[in-house]
């Protein structure tokens, strides 16, 4: 594991080293989701010409705090639509995370801009919050700046909460826009937890990130909500902002159970 100022540092041999600051609130070896996200998203690498509209992240179980591989295939390759698949698999072990990305052809100004205003007071207007306590000093809770507008850790219920990275992704190289949603947009079923996390858990196995413009400045708003069947599936969506306004929706399946 790395010791850099990061959540990642690039190795001599194109793998991926984990810092203290991937690590989760629940298993001290295991990753928080929202950094192997990012990871995977800078990966997707479309042409100049494209965008990425649509991530579709499978969790298949959790990312240890281990050197990660990233592999890369085209899956379809034509003028205005790619979709590329993207894996991520840890030394020693099976692949534990992957996802399909879709990039579309831009062109700007082509078509008129129909673009909705703010929808959700800015970070200026929400109050600065920490994580619930985790047993742990540096991870994920440390890296990121939490703001809540409505809501919090410790509240039930919808809530509407702004996140800016603390540090980068990956070491000694600039933070890209799409990097920072992809790292906060897993975190939409914490910050509006439905059901008491002390009794129960509400893990996501999936992550679906869909934009309909490219995202703008370092924070990032996640207005989110769940809704939990009493059967154990819920659904944790949220509305993606940045200070200029809604930018696309991240949605999350849930596996919910009482903790044993």
């Amino acid at each position: 594991m790395s010791d850099a100022e990061a959540f990642y540092e690039r190795a001599d041999d194109g793998r991926f080293l984990p810092t203290g600051y991937t690590r989760g609130p629940w298993d001290a070896d295991a990753q928080h989701a929202g950094p192997p996200a990012a990871l995977l998203g800078l990966a997707v690498a479309p042409r100049p010409d494209l965008r990425v509209a649509r991530l579709t992240y499978e969790i298949m179980r959790p990312v240890p705090l281990r050197p990660l591989t990233v592999s890369r295939r085209v899956l379809r390759s034509g003028r205005s639509v790619e979709l590329v698949e993207v894996a991520l698999t840890p030394d020693g072990g099976d692949e534990v995370m992957r996802t399909t990305a879709l990039s579309m052809r831009a062109v700007p100004g082509s078509v008129p801009d129909v673009s909705p205003a703010p929808e959700v007071p800015g970070p200026e207007d929400a109050s600065p919050a920490g994580f619930f306590p985790v047993p742990w000093e540096q991870g994920y809770h440390t890296a990121m700046e939490v703001r809540f507008a409505t809501g919090s850790f410790l509240e039930t219920g919808p809530a509407t909460a702004w996140m800016r990275m603390r540090v980068p992704l990956v070491a000694g190289e600039e933070i890209a826009p799409l990097s920072r949603v992809l790292t906060a947009a897993d975190s939409g079923n914490g910050v509006s937890a439905a059901l008491d996390f002390h009794r129960y858990v509400f893990v996501n196995a999936d992550l679906t990130v869909t934009l309909h413009r490219h995202p703008e400045g370092e924070w990032v708003c996640l207005d989110a909500r769940t809704m939990v069947d009493g059967g154990g599936v819920g659904l944790a969506e949220s509305a993606l902002h940045d200070t200029r306004g809604p930018l696309g929706r991240g949605t999350q399946s849930l596996y919910v159970a009482e903790r044993g």
